[in-house]
């Protein structure tokens, strides 16, 4: 991994007698895009309130930027942007008018013409608040949390009620801040969203962190799904296919020898005359590891 721009090591935070955060360690690289995921209640707000510096923690190791924030330093207020899930912004002014306003706040913002045209609101510079659709104003609250030209961009649950093509131009928009070697830090509970968008995933599950790593090495540590239907009863499937019949009528086998194992099915099939139907192939989902750990280790709701 490059140098890390987030460094975590041992954070703990309790409520009373509710531990939230569990000991974490955490690496987020400079220019990734990284995704904390996690149902509600398993310690991600926490987490990330501590990392932008609004909570303070128990005890642990956090630096962001090279600054403690728990300090709440000037200099790293100056490094870092934060775009909530719903920004104030006055519904009178135009778009540009609310990048300025809040762009006068830094002593070295980001070029006012840069931020519109990475949020794709180039051609609503002119347009006032009020009359933004959900996916624009979503664009308007990113575009503000990019008023300061940060390092560091903290992004909430960025697609919350956005329509298939809003999603699409928002992920653009990331892709886009990635290209300008910004590092984001992306919490979300679409997980087709993370692994389109994220470099590295971390899943967070009662405080602690269940998995992170890559989204293609946590994908592969799920191996790869072998599934099909007989045109016929399965009593004679061979090992290692046998007993794995599911309700829905699908014969279904997590596989690490792909290649072996499909050798050993479609050889029993031409030998028994036996048709595969709608025979696939698929390696696991994040979705599908994610849904796996949080059902296991906390039986909480995705």
């Amino acid at each position: 991994m490059n140098s890390p721009v987030i460094e975590v090591k041992s954070l703990w935070k309790t409520y009373g007698s509710t531990e939230a955060v569990k000991g974490i360690d955490l690496r987020v690289g400079s220019g990734e895009v990284f995704a904390l995921l996690g149902p509600n209640g398993a310690g991600k707000s926490t987490t990330v309130e501590i990392l932008e510096g609004h909570r303070t923690r128990d005890s642990g190791e956090v630096s962001v930027l090279g600054h403690d924030p728990a300090r709440a330093e000037q200099r790293l207020r100056e490094r870092i942007g934060i775009v909530l899930q719903r920004s104030g912004v006055e519904p009178y002014l135009t778009v540009e008018e609310s990048v300025e306003m809040f762009r006068n706040y830094y002593p070295s913002p980001s070029p006012l013409d840069e931020v519109l045209e990475v949020t794709g609101l180039t051609e609503l510079r002119r347009t006032r608040v009020r009359n933004l659709s959900g996916g624009q104003q979503r664009r308007l609250d990113v575009a503000i949390g990019l008023a300061g030209n940060p390092d560091l961009l903290f992004l909430d649950e960025p697609t919350t009620g956005f329509d298939p093509a809003a999603r699409r131009n928002a992920w653009d928009m990331i892709r886009n801040l990635k290209a300008l070697g910004k590092t984001v830090f992306l919490t979300t509970h679409y997980l087709d969203e993370a692994e389109q968008l994220s470099d590295r995933v971390a899943i967070i599950v009662r405080g602690e962190i269940a998995r992170a790593g890559t989204t293609s090495e946590m994908t592969a540590l799920g191996g790869t799904h072998i599934s099909f239907r007989l045109a016929r009863g399965g009593e004679s499937l061979p090992p290692p296919f046998a007993g794995t019949l599911q309700p829905d009528g699908r014969y279904q086998l997590r596989s690490s020898a792909v290649t072996d194992d499909l050798h050993g099915l479609t050889t029993w099939a031409r030998h028994m005359n036996c048709e595969l139907i709608d025979l696939r192939v698929a390696r696991r989902s994040l979705e599908d590891i994610y849904l796996e750990l949080v059902g296991r280790e906390s039986g909480a709701e995705a």
